[in-house]
């Protein structure tokens, strides 16, 4: 038995994971902003202490950050302010003295997504919650680039920002609003709320046009918390593709699904190095 766990900017999910199936999990708090470093991971090796068993061999661990995953460090992760330098494999590992494997937490995602919807020749994953992650998975493999950042695509350049701030929660966030609070509206129908979809919608087919351009995926598999909502934004999401994507072959080919199960990046963290 694993255990897998996803750090996300607003939550944290620990499961325990059995031939990839999670049979136990919870889910906590994510770190407070102005929490020291040493303040976060004692909390979060109280949050393994409480779900902990004998039965579990290894621990797993997706980080919203890049990582050196052969030496488990984790750098500079943009929604945790004291995560600079962190070596959490050490840390764990010397806490609970079990193995311990440490990955981005988009490409933890990526291989669960993987698993969940079956071999693919190219899978991106694409993680819409506090930011955007991007994982990919060819030919099986998880492809991380020389320093674990094959998937920051987020941060490129965009309308005087980045992608991330407009295909993550960010969006909401800057236009004054509550993400759940329109999600909810949207789906009642109330029309504000419908086009803040549009625009996100609009807004993230333009990035898939790079993931599609960087990657030539054929599947794509959206994940985080905005993905729940997939049906508000899918149909302007298709349309900005069909206009910024020049390849109608490709399209044609390409799947697009929406994997919001909390499941997916704890059965892939709990896969590292397995």
């Amino acid at each position: 038995m694993t255990l897998g766990i996803d750090i996300g900017g607003t939550t944290i999910s620990l499961g325990l994971v059995k031939e990839s199936r999670v049979v136990s999990k919870v889910q906590v708090p994510s770190f407070p902003a102005n929490a020291s470093q040493n303040e976060t991971l004692e909390y979060l090796e109280a949050c393994i202490s409480d779900i902990l068993v004998p039965e579990v061999t290894r621990i797993g661990i997706g980080v919203p950050s890049v990582t050196d995953p052969v030496k488990g460090i984790v750098y500079n992760a943009v929604n945790i302010p004291s995560w600079d330098i962190v070596p959490l494999k050490e840390r764990l590992e010397r806490r609970f003295h079990l193995p311990v494997s440490v990955n981005n937490d988009a490409n933890c995602y990526a291989l669960g997504a993987s698993l969940f919807t079956g071999l693919a020749e190219m899978l991106v994953a694409v993680t819409l919650g506090t930011g955007t992650g991007v994982g990919i998975i060819s030919d099986g493999q998880l492809l991380c680039g020389s320093h674990c950042g094959a998937g920051e695509i987020g941060s490129l350049p965009y309308l005087g920002q980045d992608y991330e701030s407009f295909c993550s929660k960010k969006f909401f966030h800057a236009k004054g609003v509550s993400p759940r609070k329109v999600a909810d509206d949207a789906a009642a129908g109330d029309p504000e709320a419908l086009s803040f979809y549009r625009d996100f919608g609009h807004h993230l087919g333009e990035f898939l046009s790079v993931v599609l351009f960087a990657y030539d995926p054929n599947r794509i598999v959206l994940g985080g918390g905005i993905s729940h909502s997939f049906p508000l934004f899918r149909d302007a999401m298709w349309e900005t593709l069909r206009c910024r994507y020049p390849y109608a072959a490709t399209l044609e080919d390409l799947e697009i699904l929406a994997l919001p199960d909390s499941d997916v990046a704890l059965v892939g963290a709990a896969s590292l190095n397995s």
